[in-house]
């Protein structure tokens, strides 16, 4: 009783008290610095300044959620040459149509290789007990026609030598192939967004120098790919029913998983230029390989230990797959936005459409197709038109090597060509590659710039110039009206891995957005979590509008943007 009378007078206070205050107070004369200070520092924004409908259509009538969700939920994965991939080139290519925009299509790349489809599995432990596993087959993996109940043999080996232990037993066995993985707990949130540290980080960053990637100069991460190729090759020569690896990060039912791994004849160190291409499980002409899976790490773990401690554990998985060779073409879609006096110049947007299996590919690229879209949206919602023709491009091939927007940049564009060979014998060591000569096309001296999404869910920070300096100036402007967004940094630095390389690779101004890390690496870059669910809605509608503000901007100037020396010239 106490206590809730206690509170009711609390509550009675609390309510008189801000009547007693305000009547307590003077009646202040405002002075005429008082009236002006909230005209200089907010001055009125013009409604019908382009920039400001672009942030009241992207901001407050959205349509990316929708996008998001059809593509994700509905039509799902999007593999490379897959059905699912099929339908979302025909999908994005109606629903741009519908919007308005003009010259829809989808174009054809390749040949790429067989498509692939995930049809039924299961994985469970069914002896000494039953435990139903968290696993997902890798993509090409052929299937294991039918179920298969074998005994499971952990392959704890080190290096070659102590791979020798197993020779000879793996013969029709399911095959734990790696060490098992420390499971640590999380001390940190797997969420982040950038800090104000971190954005000064890269605001200080240096110029790029040409060279080596930091992965490539790493010798313990080379030592390791060439330790993996060598147990592929051991494995084949064994033949086993199933191999098996953990997931190669996360925990708490998170797989990250990828494409099927064909033995190589020859283990080359895949970062030497002078290295062939590597034959992938997509090849049509791809040997046969053994069925192959991702575990996730808890229940690798404890099948191992259990090994370790003398159980006899048994296995069975059964995985039917669909192979689809009738079209080796891969296909990107387009479809633009008229320009009107320099509709002969082209600005570019977009990102990759194709997905890894296991999730929907939702924030890896879902989300960078959506915001893409949406900006193409929202100018032509708005009527307004640009100078110069804006177009977007939605890839696919991404995921195997940037494949899509590699062809379709030497078609439109230009490519470098590396050099006839000498007919003169080949020294040892071989020589460095000779460096390629640029050969370009009409379109090379029409094409303005190109702007990519492709770095998960999180909102726009900035962008990273590439190391093209001499935009910064116009970036900065570009940004001041979204720096209440959180959108204000500029880095000179590059960054890789996505499709604006293809573009800066010939000279071309590439550039890919700064965003906000949230989940990516720690839980839906390329893994069975890639979904819808994982997506934060007002991120997506900020990253659109910037999108659609800098595109627009861009196809509105005089001049095309600056570019840097094109190499290869």
């Amino acid at each position: 009783m106490l206590r809730r009378n206690v509170a009711v007078v609390l509550l009675f206070l609390f309510v008189l008290s801000p009547l007693t205050s305000f009547a307590q107070q003077p009646t202040a004369t405002p002075t005429p610095a008082a009236t002006q200070a909230p005209a200089a520092n907010a001055p009125a924004k013009d409604p019908n300044d382009p920039i400001e409908r672009i942030k009241d259509e992207g901001m407050n009538r959205s349509q990316v959620m929708q996008t998001l969700s059809y593509l994700s939920d509905v039509i799902g994965p999007r593999l490379t040459a897959s059905p699912g991939m099929k339908r979302s080139n025909e999908w994005t290519r109606d629903q741009l149509t519908k919007w308005g925009l003009q010259n829809a299509h989808l174009e054809a790349w390749g040949p790429f290789g067989r498509g692939w489809t995930l049809k039924r599995f299961s994985a469970q432990v069914t002896d000494p007990l039953n435990i139903p596993l968290i696993a997902y087959p890798k993509a090409w993996s052929p299937g294991t026609g039918g179920p298969i109940t074998a005994p499971v043999v952990y392959v704890d080996a080190k290096d070659d030598a102590d791979l020798q232990r197993f020779k000879g037993k793996l013969k029709g066995a399911i095959v734990l192939t790696s060490r098992m993985r420390e499971v640590k707990a999380h001390f940190e949130a797997p969420g982040t967004r950038r800090n104000e540290k971190d954005l000064l980080e890269l605001a200080d960053a240096p110029e790029p120098r040409p060279g080596a990637t930091r992965r490539s100069q790493n010798a313990e991460f080379r030592a390791a790919a060439q330790f993996a190729c060598k147990k592929l090759q051991f494995f084949s020569g064994e033949s086993p029913a199933v191999l098996i690896d953990a997931s190669r990060a996360g925990d708490g039912g998170t797989i990250f998983v990828q494409s099927a791994s064909v033995p190589q004849p020859v283990c080359r160190d895949s970062f030497d230029t002078n290295a062939p291409r590597q034959t992938q499980a997509y090849d049509k002409a791809a040997t046969k390989i053994t069925p192959q899976l991702v575990l996730a790490v808890e229940h690798y773990n404890r099948i191992a230990r259990m090994i370790e401690a003398g159980e006899k554990v048994n296995m069975t998985v059964d995985l039917a797959v669909e192979w689809q060779d009738s079209d080796p073409m891969g296909y990107n879609t387009i479809a633009e936005l008229p320009g009107s006096e320099l509709k002969d110049e082209i600005v570019m947007l977009g990102g990759h459409m194709d997905s890894w299996h296991a999730g929907t590919g939702a924030t890896d690229n879902g989300a960078g197709v959506a915001v893409a879209m949406e900006a193409m949206r929202i100018l032509k919602t708005l009527n307004l038109t640009p100078r110069r023709t804006i177009r977007i491009a939605l890839w696919t091939g991404e995921e195997q090597g940037l494949l899509g927007s590699k062809a379709y940049v030497a078609e439109h564009f230009g490519k470098l060509e590396t050099p006839a060979a000498s007919a003169s014998p080949t020294p040892s060591p071989a020589p460095s590659p000779a460096p390629g000569v640029l050969v370009t096309k009409p379109e090379y001296e029409k094409f303005s710039s190109y702007f990519n999404l492709d770095n998960g869910t999180g909102k726009i920070r900035g962008v990273y110039l590439q190391g093209n300096e001499s935009v910064r100036g116009l970036f900065r402007q570009w940004l001041t009206p979204f720096r209440d967004m959180g959108a204000a940094t500029l880095s000179i630095s590059n960054t890789g891995g996505t499709d604006h390389l293809s573009f800066d690779a010939i000279g071309l101004p590439g550039f890919q957005f700064i965003q906000d890390e949230i989940e990516y690496d720690t839980r839906t870059h390329h893994s069975n979590q890639d979904v819808f669910d994982r997506i934060q809605a007002d991120d997506m509608k900020q990253a659109a509008t910037i999108m659609a503000a800098f595109v627009y901007n861009a196809a509105m100037r005089d001049e095309k943007l600056p570019r840097k020396p094109a190499p290869g010239r």
